[in-house]
């Protein structure tokens, strides 16, 4: 597994980058209607399912990615059905964000758990687990109704989740540089 992870660690990068740039929409595009954040926030989770599921399949062979593959089938499910329904109202929105934070972050901590022994770093997937479960809990108690106060949690939600995401590929790749290495060295001796 950690062979797949750290080959594809780009996966990570691309679904990170992806959340800080549409966190930083959503923050500095806080006057956006329900509609236009519905198919923002529609895009990214289509984006980010679509590159988690590529990830999935790419892996090799024997290699445990259900964990990634589910979080991709949500994503691209959820970012469907915003599409088929864009002028939902904003606390059907918060739900359906709320519900998708939930079950990624639970994948995430998940995958953290399996990796925790073979990774150092493993807790860095985790605590984007635990940040997508607290925003996921906090959206379903406190829903907020006004679209600017959505615009701004969403935002900030995917900015955290986003850096958290570039920082734990970062670290992938480096892992998997150390791993080559080790392997070059016992093919040299």
């Amino acid at each position: 597994m950690i062979g797949q992870l750290s080959r594809h660690w780009w996966v990570l990068l691309v679904r990170g980058v992806f959340a800080v740039l549409f966190g930083v929409l959503a923050l500095f595009w806080p006057g956006i209607t329900v509609w236009a954040l519905t198919l923002l926030f529609g895009a990214y989770a289509l984006v980010d399912g679509v590159v988690a599921l590529a990830g999935a399949f790419t892996g090799v062979e024997g290699e445990s990615r259900g964990w990634l593959a589910v979080a991709g089938v949500c994503g691209i499910l959820l970012g469907l059905m915003t599409f088929v329904w864009p002028r939902v109202t904003a606390l059907v929105l918060l739900l359906l964000i709320a519900s998708w934070a939930l079950i990624t972050g639970v994948l995430e901590i998940v995958g953290a758990i399996r990796l925790r022994k073979v990774v150092d770093d493993a807790w860095l997937l985790g605590a984007a687990g635990a940040v997508s479960v607290l925003f996921g809990l906090v959206l379903f108690i406190w829903p907020v109704s006004g679209a600017i106060a959505v615009a701004w949690l969403i935002g900030l939600f995917a900015i955290v989740m986003g850096a958290v995401l570039i920082g734990a590929a970062f670290r992938l790749r480096k892992l998997g540089e150390q791993m080559d290495a080790r392997r070059v060295g016992r093919q040299v001796g």
